[in-house]
Formats: structure tokens, C-alpha cells, sequence
């Protein structure tokens, strides 16, 4: 297969051409291009969309959501503090005003 041109691959795939757009702009189906500069879908593209879409409809996530876990993974420091954000969220009220205090005495 040489490669589909973006409209061909809306068209065979589901998604609009803007849609094809985005998904490359969020580093999640990114196609080949061509000295002239346009998009080749290949086979891997084809199938990321179509698993893309099913990822979806399984798990009722936004394209937005799987963009963010893909950053989540391609950049360890804004994991780490996404991590830390969520360790602090899971503190029970006694342990939030227990490190209140503890500031406070510290102070």
C-alpha cells in the first residue's frame, strides 16, 4: 500500500479530515508525508484509527482524554506531578487537618 491521501482516509476510516488533523496536531495518528508535504495513511495509521475509535466506544472516553494519558507518558515530570496531585486529593479530612497543624507549628 502506498498510502492513502487524508481524504481517503476519512473517508475509509470514519473520521473527517479535521478530525485526521487534530489527531496528528495530539501526536496520536501520525501519517508520513510526502517531499510536497502531504499526508500518506498508511496500514498503522489505519489501524490506530480504527482501534482509536473503538477505545472510544468501550471505555466512553473523549479524544481529549486519550491525548492527555498519551502526554501523560511522553513527559515524566508532568506525570510525577499529576501523581502527586492525586496522592494529595486522596487525603481523608483527618490527615488534611492533621498536616494543617503541622504547618502551623512549624510556622
Amino acid at each position: 500500500m502506498q498510502g492513502l491521501t487524508i481524504g481517503e482516509a476519512a473517508t475509509g476510516s470514519g473520521w473527517s479530515p479535521r478530525m485526521l488533523r487534530y489527531l496528528e496536531r495530539a501526536d496520536l495518528v501520525v501519517p508520513r508525508r510526502t517531499g510536497g508535504g502531504y499526508r500518506l495513511y498508511g496500514l498503522l495509521e489505519l489501524n490506530q484509527l480504527r482501534s482509536l475509535q473503538q477505545l472510544r466506544q468501550r471505555y466512553g472516553v473523549g479524544i481529549d482524554d486519550v491525548a492527555f494519558a498519551a502526554r501523560l507518558k511522553r513527559e515524566p515530570a508532568l506525570r510525577a506531578a499529576v501523581e502527586t496531585w492525586l496522592a494529595g486529593s486522596s487525603l481523608s479530612a483527618l490527615d488534611w487537618e492533621q498536616r494543617k497543624h503541622e504547618q502551623l507549628l512549624a510556622a
